[in-house]
């Protein structure tokens, strides 16, 4: 089940990376040689911010499963066997918790935000739309905070999952 969780992510991860790319470049071209047209293409800039925040939210989980979030692991590294397991145990908790927590945040703003029918200004898209990246992010980090938490993913190995 995680693998196909790991693929799915990777292709949308991925899908939005290159769509942000080419976004970029046909902006650049059409402002270079067809400048008439270059505003007709203002929508892509916010197009490829809006891309970048939820590439970025997505990433969570599977950045945290390879073990490449920030993280201090010199004292934790120096421990002995009988205290470092309590302790990344007691990290995988408070990460789930916390995480847990940011997705209800965000689902609530998200929720209130769509209420007020807020539109972007180029695309016309609900913003609402976009809170719900947060939320999605963090039940993909809480999920391997909590696989991390139950041992059938080693996050703090550093091989990870690539």
């Amino acid at each position: 089940m995680m693998q196909y969780l790991r693929r799915i992510e990777r292709f949308v991860i991925i899908g939005l990376f290159l769509g942000m790319v080419a976004l970029f470049f046909g902006n650049v071209v059409v402002r270079e040689v067809f400048p008439a047209f270059a505003s007709r293409m203002a929508w892509t800039e916010e197009a490829v911010r809006r891309m970048n925040t939820v590439m970025v939210f997505l990433s969570l989980g599977l950045t945290l499963e390879a073990g490449r979030h920030i993280a201090v692991d010199t004292f934790r590294d120096r421990l002995p066997s009988g205290l470092r397991v309590p302790l990344l145990k007691l990290i995988d908790l408070t990460g789930l918790i916390f995480s847990l927590y940011m997705s209800w945040l965000a689902w609530g703003l998200s929720m209130f935000v769509l209420g007020t029918g807020q539109r972007s200004p180029t695309l016309g898209v609900e913003i609402g739309w976009l809170y719900l990246a947060p939320m999605i992010g963090f039940l993909l980090l809480a999920l391997r905070y909590a696989l991390s938490l139950t041992g059938r993913i080693d996050r703090f190995s550093g091989t990870g999952a690539h």
